[in-house]
């Protein structure tokens, strides 16, 4: 059975200052990426600069980290190294879907701006948190969240790997299922560095909005499978995408889910476009669960120019 490549996209919350400032002064095709971008704010300077802390507000977040992923995407299109499957953590679904050809840069940018925005603005006046918590089961931190909503809404965000919820909703609500969960058991509970409560009913009006934006947007058919966090796997009904979009932004991701499909379906080789390290760790894990032999996968991640040298041997 032939072995095969997924691109892994990572989410909100490793993004950081200078993210993609050397693959802008050491690769053109990642230089024409965000010199054919047009927001309006100045990207390049949000991403390589981060003044006044821009990067932690979701509405100029969500912009750069898809830039950064759809430039490094270019550099292993440019290398001839091509997935057979692509999934995205949340934010990252974007960045899937345009490595799939699903639609053009321009339009991923329009709508990832158009998301951001309408995140930033369900998000306001909202006093919230989003926190991951680890050892536990999905079933316990569901628990959890039930006993602790009597403080407001609170309920699992993403269910990332093994023994791993992020939950997420009111401040007062997240504390008390906090509390119980350490109760319960958790080993860590840390708070995440994002600006909403994101992946809950509070995100319903940016749903909403987000459906405004795509009804004008034109589709392609994906190049390759394209794994969605809505339903933890392929579209093997041929669901709407944008109705998966919706979904996505206001219900649970299931990240795992996606990890085990692609473990499953012999997929042997993980290239992580990342400016951090976080889905390398949710991987690992899973493998670690579920793989016979962690020797056999190769897990590359891509946010320096080092990474890109590393590649090489896949190149074709």
């Amino acid at each position: 059975m032939e072995k095969k490549i997924a691109f892994l996209y990572a989410g909100q919350g490793s993004q950081h200052t200078g993210m993609g400032r050397d693959f802008y002064n050491s690769f053109p095709e990642y230089k024409n990426v965000f010199d054919s971008i047009h927001t309006d704010f100045d990207i390049k300077k949000a991403c390589f600069e981060n003044p006044d802390n821009m990067l932690l507000n979701t509405q100029y977040t969500q912009p750069c980290m898809v830039a950064f992923a759809c430039g490094v995407t270019e550099i292993l299109r440019n290398r001839n190294i091509i997935p057979d499957y692509v999934c995205g953590l949340s934010l990252g679904e974007y960045s899937a879907l345009y490595a799939a050809g699903v639609w053009s840069l321009a339009d991923t940018m329009k709508i990832i701006s158009a998301r951001g925005k309408a995140m930033a603005e369900a998000s306001d006046g909202i006093d919230s948190s989003m926190v991951a918590i680890t050892a536990l089961s999905a079933d316990v931190v569901s628990h959890c969240c039930k006993k602790a909503r009597e403080n407001g809404i609170v309920s699992i965000c993403n269910l990332n790997c093994p023994r791993q919820v992020v939950i997420g909703g009111d401040k007062s609500a997240v504390e008390l299922a906090v509390k119980i969960a350490k109760e319960k058991g958790a080993r860590r509970c840390v708070p995440l560095e994002v600006s909403g409560p994101f992946h809950t009913v509070y995100m319903k009006t940016a749903g909403e909005k987000l459906r405004e934006t795509l009804k004008d947007i034109c589709f392609n058919k994906p190049k390759c499978e394209v794994l969605y966090n809505y339903l933890g796997g392929p579209n093997e009904k041929s669901e709407d995408i944008r109705e998966l979009l919706v979904n996505q932004i206001q219900s649970t991701v299931r990240m795992h889910d996606c990890i085990e499909y692609l473990i499953y379906n012999n997929v042997k080789t993980f290239i992580e476009i990342d400016p951090g390290t976080t889905l390398s760790g949710f991987l690992k894990k899973s493998l670690k669960l579920i793989a016979p032999d962690i020797d056999e996968f190769q897990i590359l991640k891509i946010n320096t120019i080092e990474d890109i040298n590393l590649i090489k041997t896949l190149e074709s």
